[in-house]
């Protein structure tokens, strides 16, 4: 966002900072598509969403059991006695159901290997909200955490914005799977350290937001034992936890520290129902932390940013019928499991692969094949082609601070199968394409160097003996239509 020079002296520094990561190419494709949204009768040529992460996939299923429960809803003939109830004021803690309901939730999406105490339940205006809320809790303006990358794009956003910390990346290898390592940790915090960086922590998200894989027992066995032996904290943003649709299963860190010897003091969770459930409207964001003195802390700051009561009363009818809550994330997984098989392996049959994975609304695209060079430069170049010609909104792999050009999130789960076909058929034909005129400019390189040393006299003859005629010539300057793959390498 830019300000005038006068506007800039009327507002505040936080206002008008630009830590809020705004001007990144993931929210330029947000502002693409909201600019052209694809429609599939009033805008067939419009740009498709592929940079939402949201689940849309089990709507019906919410339907059926909001039509099936109207007592569960304060604006019905059924609920209306509890109307003046939840509309007073409510305090801080939140509703007691409400509390109750989201625990059972986080217990069973971690296989009921943890009880979670509803009493450290905090609640904030989603997952921002809460992500925002613990740094305000463990640290000053112009300290730092740790995050391995790549990583979310809005962490610039909720992390350093208004808080004033940074963020150092650790980098992670697609040789090794994007896989955390002790020693990619120790090689960050040294290298903050020697720049007079005080690290305070190291925040992961678990399953991961882009890479839609999820954390081994080993690896987060280590980061516990890093924290530990730095003294600094660990934040585990869980918001994708029920979207694992295959094994390895997701493991909550609250389930690695029950069997370690450690400061449970260091380890908090943030939680939300915005993946899971599919609710991102609703503004459900969760602090769960095994440190007291944080819970005391975040929960005062949890005035900024309530749930309205209206909304508890709903999801605590809601996620307290146990029966519906299994039948909902069985389905969500079988649901996700199958559009994700069929975006991976239609772009497979057109030579396009990507990270194994099996968590999250999106994959990780690897692209690295189709720039002209290794370079953020040659894939942003790529991305504006994808963008303005192919007309799909997928997000580079820069924005989430990947030290590897050439990877892009592709988000599956916020679109209709009719969409997904739409989305698949312009892949194809933009890759298709390209690879035909890859071709057709390697057979004229070869033409060209087995003809040159032909006179124009003897190309005249060519001509008249019908060997080669001028319509059927590969000019440089043909008026053949370029792709925009072509396009993306000059």
């Amino acid at each position: 966002m830019e300000f005038t020079r006068n506007n800039r002296q009327l507002l505040s520094k936080i206002a008008t900072n630009d830590r809020h990561g705004e001007n990144s190419p993931y929210f330029d494709g947000w502002k693409a598509y909201d600019s052209n949204p694809y429609h599939p009768t009033h805008n067939p040529r419009g740009v498709i969403q592929m940079g939402l992460a949201e689940n849309q996939l089990c709507f019906d299923l919410i339907e059926k059991w909001i039509l099936e429960n109207p007592d569960a809803s304060i604006c019905t003939a059924e609920g209306v006695d509890k109307f003046k109830d939840i509309a007073i004021f409510q305090d801080y803690h939140a509703l007691k159901e409400f509390r109750e309901g989201v625990a059972k939730l986080m217990g069973r999406v971690g296989g009921n290997r943890v009880i979670f105490d509803p009493n450290r339940i905090v609640t904030s205006g989603g997952a921002t909200g809460a992500n925002e809320t613990v740094m305000f809790c463990l640290a000053d303006p112009g300290d730092a955490f740790l995050v391995p990358s790549p990583y979310y794009a809005g962490f610039a956003r909720d992390l350093r914005w208004r808080t004033g910390l940074d963020l150092v990346p650790v980098d992670c290898k697609s040789s090794d799977n994007f896989r955390i390592t002790r020693a990619a940790l120790e090689e960050a915090y040294e290298k903050a350290q020697r720049s007079n960086i005080n690290v305070k922590g190291v925040i992961v998200a678990n399953p991961s937001n882009p890479l839609g894989t999820v954390l081994d027992k080993e690896t987060m066995r280590s980061l516990v034992s890093f924290v530990n032996d730095k003294n600094i904290h660990l934040v585990c943003d869980e918001i994708y936890a029920a979207t694992t649709f295959s094994s390895p299963r997701f493991v909550s860190i609250a389930e690695i520290i029950q069997d370690m010897d450690c400061n449970r003091d260091l380890i908090h969770i943030v939680y939300s129902l915005s993946k899971d459930m599919g609710f991102p409207g609703f503004r459900v964001g969760i602090v769960y932390s095994f440190n007291d003195d944080v819970m005391n802390c975040a929960r005062k700051m949890s005035s900024f940013g309530l749930v309205s009561s209206q909304t508890q009363f709903l999801l605590a009818a809601m996620l307290n019928d146990e029966e519906f809550v299994g039948n909902f994330l069985r389905e969500s997984s079988k649901r996700l499991a199958k559009r994700h098989h069929a975006f991976t392996k239609g772009l497979e049959r057109v030579g396009i692969s990507s990270l194994k994975s099996n968590a999250g609304l999106f994959f990780w695209m690897d692209m690295r094949p189709l720039l002209k060079e290794q370079t953020v430069k040659a894939e942003l170049e790529l991305w504006r082609v994808i963008i303005n010609k192919v007309k799909l909104n997928v997000s580079p792999g820069s924005s989430f601070q990947c030290s590897e050009p050439g990877w892009f999130r592709v988000c599956f789960a916020n679109m209709d199968d009719q969409t997904v076909q739409v989305a698949l058929e312009r892949i194809r034909e933009f890759v298709l394409q390209g690879k035909e005129e890859d071709d057709v400019s390697e057979k004229s390189k070869h033409w060209r160097k087995q003809n040159l040393r032909l006179s124009f006299s003897s190309s005249s003859r060519l001509y008249d003996e019908g060997l080669m005629s001028p319509a059927h010539m590969i000019s440089p300057h043909s008026p053949i239509p370029r792709s925009p793959l072509v396009r993306a390498r000059t």
